[in-house]
């Protein structure tokens, strides 16, 4: 048997799934630093590898991620309805969640709002999605959007609006994972789909909607039902989604899975909130 140098490095190079656990720490911090404002050192992220591979294995993180804004959300709006009225909260507890994100999911529904509802054909659509600017579209389909999540939240008993929002914040990044393992990427299009680079597999789903269960739990042991309908409901939003945005561009983009992801996060609101008929 022959040694040198190459052998050598063979020997001391950790094995795959060794390398492959010893990379989730950096790829949880790539998922707060990709949907979330919380710096991150960047030489946390450099020494494990190529940025790419990185990010492609922090999506499996985004529920988590985004349950842990969930949980900020609602803290915000808890607090501060000690001092005015639950409406008013709602609304401090959606300023400081876009201060936390960058309104990341928000400028996503508004851009979808204004592609879709302004574009005729596929390049109708692409193109106003590169735009930058809100149209009456844009402007009127985020508005709806904030507003419903707003209605929703303060619709809530106080009892069930932080497991409720936690785990609406978590069952809407999930959804990116639904739509990204399902749809590819529209070719030529800077996006998380694009970097990603290829669809997501179902183990990947699986394990996000693993990850995802901390942020669920807690509804879940108050209003088991809820939870499966509202998991129902996304599924099959999920499948509707999906179905609609192949048929008009073919593919998705960073704007088509941040609105999947607010709407999902509306329609699990909507479901917690419901009245019993």
């Amino acid at each position: 048997m022959t040694t040198g140098p190459d052998s050598t490095a063979r020997l001391n190079r950790p094995a795959g799934w060794w390398a492959g656990v010893r990379r989730q720490p950096a790829a949880f911090l790539m998922a707060v630093a990709f949907l979330t404002r919380v710096p991150v050192p960047q030489r946390l992220l450099e020494r494990t590898g190529p940025p790419a591979a990185l990010l492609r294995a922090s999506v499996v993180y985004f529920p988590l991620v985004g349950a842990l804004v969930g949980l900020a959300t609602a803290t915000v709006v808890v607090c501060s309805s000690l001092f005015w009225p639950v409406w008013l909260a709602v609304v401090l507890g959606l300023a400081a969640e876009a201060v936390l994100t960058g309104a990341f999911h928000e400028d996503a529904v508004a851009d979808f709002c204004d592609a879709f509802g302004g574009g005729w054909t596929r390049d109708d659509v692409l193109r106003i999605l590169k735009d930058s600017r809100v149209g009456s579209f844009g402007a009127l389909g985020l508005m709806l959007a904030v507003a419903g999540r707003a209605g929703s939240l303060a619709a809530l008993d106080p009892a069930v609006l932080v497991p409720a929002a936690v785990a609406s914040a978590c069952l809407g990044r999930w959804v990116i994972l639904l739509v990204m393992a399902t749809l590819p990427p529209v070719s030529d299009r800077p996006s998380l789909a694009g970097d990603v680079g290829e669809r997501l597999s179902a183990r990947d789903v699986a394990f996000g909607g693993l990850i995802a269960v901390p942020g669920v739990v807690a509804w879940g042991l108050i209003a088991p039902g809820r939870v499966a309908v509202a998991v129902t409901v996304l599924l099959l939003f999920a499948l509707a989604f999906v179905a609609y945005v192949r048929r008009r561009i073919g593919g998705v983009t960073g704007d088509c899975l941040g609105c999947a992801c607010y709407a999902g996060q509306l329609l699990v609101l909507l479901v917690a909130s419901a009245r019993p008929a």
